[in-house]
């Protein structure tokens, strides 16, 4: 099976790579963020008990489950959200729900494996 690459529309690739930096993060960037203290809400969508088992410091439990209640959200914030992998749409699904109810949302990139990845420090 071949690819077949097609020139696109410099235009649409600028709309795109824009909203795309808009709406995601990696999670190199989010570590150093954190690290500067920068005022955001950071929150786990996976189940309570994977969270339970490690997670990034400070970081809100929210299992889907709970979505519609979410508790420990702001809408005077970024609240940024991460699953498990970047094979995982749990977050951006959960971006979808949480951004109907107004709150304003970025998922991470690569999910808690990513994270893991590189090395980055959990808690339990």
């Amino acid at each position: 099976m071949t690819s077949t690459f097609i020139k696109n529309d410099p235009l649409k690739a600028l709309q795109y790579f824009e909203d795309k930096m808009a709406f995601t993060t990696g999670p190199i960037e989010l570590s150093h963020a954190l690290n500067e203290k920068q005022d955001v809400v950071l929150v786990d969508v996976r189940a309570a008990e994977d969270f339970e088992q490690g997670h990034i410091s400070g970081a809100v439990s929210l299992p889907r489950g709970k979505w519609s209640t979410p508790s420990g959200l702001r809408k005077d914030k970024l609240n940024i959200i991460y699953c498990y992998s970047h094979v995982c749409h749990l977050g951006a699904a959960a971006c979808v729900e949480l951004a109907r109810q107004g709150f304003p949302v970025m998922e991470m990139d690569g999910g808690f494996l990513v994270w893991r990845k590189n090395n980055l420090p959990i808690v339990k």
